[in-house]
C-alpha cells in the first residue's frame, strides 16, 4: 500500500518545485514537463502501468492529471478496477470514498465547462485582433523558421539549442522535425 504522486507542469519553463514538496510525503513520485493536451505522457503512462492494489495516486490539482471529463473518468475507471484510490489534494477529493467518487464526477464536468468558456472567449479575441491585423498566430511565426530549424537540425544541433538560437519553442522545433518526417515517409 503506497501513495504513487504525479507531477506535471506544461513547458520546460515551468517549475515542478511546488508540486513536489507538496508530494514530498509520496513514496514515489512520477514527474514531467510536457503539455497535457498531449496523448503522448510517458510518465504518466509509466505511472498507472507501476500502481498496484492498495495503492494511491496523489496529485496536487485535477488539471495536472486529466486534459477534460472524460480523460479524468477514463483515468478514474482505469485505477479503480486495479483497485487503486485518487486523490487530489487541493479539493480534499479521494475515490476512496462514495462522496469523493461523486465529487470527482462533478469537479470534472465543472473543469471542462470552464476551460471551453475559456477557449471561447480566447478563440473571440483572437478574430477580433485579426480583423484589427493585430494577430499573425504561434504557427506563423515559428513555421516561417522552419527552413532554419531544418539546417540547424541537419548541422546535429540539439533541439533546445536551435529553439534558443532562433528564439521559438521547443515544442515548436519538434513540429517541424515531426512535419519533415512525415513527409519523407
Amino acid at each position: 500500500m503506497a501513495a504513487i504522486g504525479y507531477a506535471r507542469v506544461s513547458t520546460t519553463g515551468q517549475s515542478l518545485d511546488a508540486q513536489l514538496a507538496a508530494l514530498s510525503p509520496c513514496d514515489k513520485v512520477f514527474q514531467e514537463k510536457v503539455s497535457g493536451a498531449k496523448d503522448d505522457r510517458p510518465q504518466l503512462t509509466l505511472l498507472l502501468e507501476f500502481v498496484r492494489e492498495g495503492d494511491s495516486v496523489v496529485v496536487t490539482k485535477l488539471d495536472r492529471l486529466a486534459r477534460n471529463t472524460r480523460h479524468l473518468l477514463e483515468i478514474a475507471e482505469f485505477l479503480a478496477a486495479k483497485k487503486v484510490t485518487l486523490k487530489i489534494q487541493n479539493l480534499g477529493i479521494d475515490t476512496g470514498t462514495p462522496t469523493g467518487k461523486l465529487m470527482l464526477t462533478m469537479v470534472g464536468a465543472i473543469a471542462t465547462f470552464e476551460r471551453e468558456l475559456m477557449l471561447e472567449r480566447q478563440a473571440e479575441g483572437i478574430a477580433i485582433a485579426k480583423q484589427k491585423g493585430l494577430y499573425k498566430g504561434r504557427a506563423a511565426t515559428a513555421m516561417a523558421k522552419s527552413d532554419e530549424v531544418l539546417h540547424l537540425a541537419e548541422q546535429k544541433l540539439p533541439k533546445t539549442e536551435i529553439a534558443k538560437a532562433l528564439q521559438i519553442s521547443i515544442s515548436s522545433v519538434q513540429r517541424i522535425l515531426k512535419q519533415k518526417e512525415k513527409q519523407q515517409d
